[in-house]
């Protein structure tokens, strides 16, 4: 009957948020969505930045700058500098949610046809952008270390490509869904290779606040002062989303001039300029240091999850299912041995009112269907511990099923 553009053809939505129809399901425990815990909220602190916006209604209330009100702009370059990444004002764009970014980003380098690498598993998200972006999508594949330079290298030196990409897509700290961390010697030699072979680094910093073991690492934006050639070719995102709240829908992103200012002209087409109004609380709440004193608890509050879903996983299912314990971030994951598909054991869990993400969602090719993801921010530590023993009974029937 219509006409579609061939990328939404057929289109198939988010895996992740095919699940949450599971969630209205009575005493469901969910290991699956990878949202921030709603306890940990600084509603106060949000609520005294709130009342301080509400007092500058021709600001907050009014059609805004498309690259974003100057006052939020001014904390954000602050933030980045406090994260030893410094940045001027002028170098950074708001976006609502540092997703927006990424598609933005698509729409001004990536034309149909075009080589884009990204790192696998991937999020989700990204995979479903680049496919209707009709990109030829190139995986790299991560290990506990995060993306394999050395492998990607080989793609180059090698001619395996087919033809010279323009971006490569990564989550160095803390990924999603792996919860690597992309160790110095790689981020130092990625950057290395983009400046060689001229393709633009994607990073994408949703998670790097939320370290609660170990020493942190630079951002490659960060580093790359440090690689000769290798600056213009990165490409910096980050979001209030996992550490302040996702409902402020506020993201950033920080590239070359001539980057920013495409992106600013396509954003335009899409939503004008990102709400004032959330942009003017979230420069209220940072100006005020709230983050600096509320982020604390976040972490510590992670960390005693983290500890215990990896507890429980030992103590329960340590004989069917190995996984890596994270520094940070918000998730662990793992992989059912004997080659199990974590698909299958799902709909037993599910049953047994748990639930998390089966691998198939993070691949784009060489699906390793055995693999999972566990989210262990918004649950409380009693629910993970019950959940895990769900998982473990449902373990139980999922072998007596074989």
């Amino acid at each position: 009957m219509y006409s579609f553009n061939p990328a939404f053809e057929a289109p198939s939505g988010s895996p992740i948020r095919e699940l949450f129809k599971y969630l209205a399901q009575p005493g469901m425990i969910s290991f699956a969505g990878g949202y921030p815990a709603s306890d940990l909220f600084d509603r106060e602190g949000l609520d005294a930045a709130a009342a301080r916006a509400s007092q500058q209604p021709a600001l907050c209330l009014q059609y805004g700058p498309t690259d974003g009100i100057a006052i939020l702009k001014e904390q954000l370059a602050q933030l980045m500098t406090r994260r030893g990444t410094p940045c001027a004002p002028q170098d950074l764009l708001v976006t609502t949610g540092s997703q927006q970014g990424f598609d933005l980003l698509l729409r001004v380098m990536v034309a149909a046809g075009d080589v884009v690498l990204v790192e696998q598993p991937a999020y989700p998200a990204t995979l479903q952008a680049l496919k209707l972006q009709q990109a030829d999508v190139v995986t790299v594949p991560v290990d506990q270390h995060g993306l394999d330079v050395a492998k990607l290298a080989e793609l180059f030196e090698t001619g395996k490509l087919p033809r010279t990409p323009k971006l490569l897509y990564t989550v160095p700290t803390f990924a999603n869904p792996t919860g690597a961390t992309l160790s110095l010697e790689r981020r130092i030699a990625l950057l290395k290779l983009a400046a060689r072979y001229r393709f633009v680094i994607v990073e994408d910093d949703p998670y790097g606040d939320l370290r609660f073991e170990g020493t942190a690492l630079p951002s490659l934006f960060a580093l790359s002062e440090q690689v000769p050639g290798s600056r213009d070719w990165v490409v910096h995102f980050s979001s209030l989303s996992k550490i302040v709240a996702p409902g402020l829908r506020v993201g950033w992103m920080i590239a070359h001039a001539e980057i920013v200012r495409r992106c600013v002209v396509a954003k335009q087409t899409v939503d004008l300029c990102s709400s004032p109004w959330t942009q003017a609380i979230a420069a209220e709440y940072l100006a005020s240091g709230a983050l600096e004193r509320h982020l604390p608890r976040i972490i510590d509050a992670y960390a005693v999850k983290c500890r215990a879903l990896c507890d429980a996983l030992d103590a329960n299912l340590a004989r069917h299912i190995a996984f890596h314990r994270p520094a940070g971030g918000m998730f662990v994951w793992a992989r059912l041995n004997a080659a199990r598909d974590a698909s299958d054991y799902l709909r037993v869990c599910i049953e047994q009112n748990v639930m998390f993400v089966p691998g198939i969602a993070f691949y784009r090719d060489a699906v390793d269907r055995a693999a999972l993801r566990l989210s262990f921010a918004a649950p409380g530590v009693e629910d993970i511990e019950t959940g895990v023993c769900r998982m473990k009974r449902a373990l139980e029937r999922y072998f007596e099923g074989q």
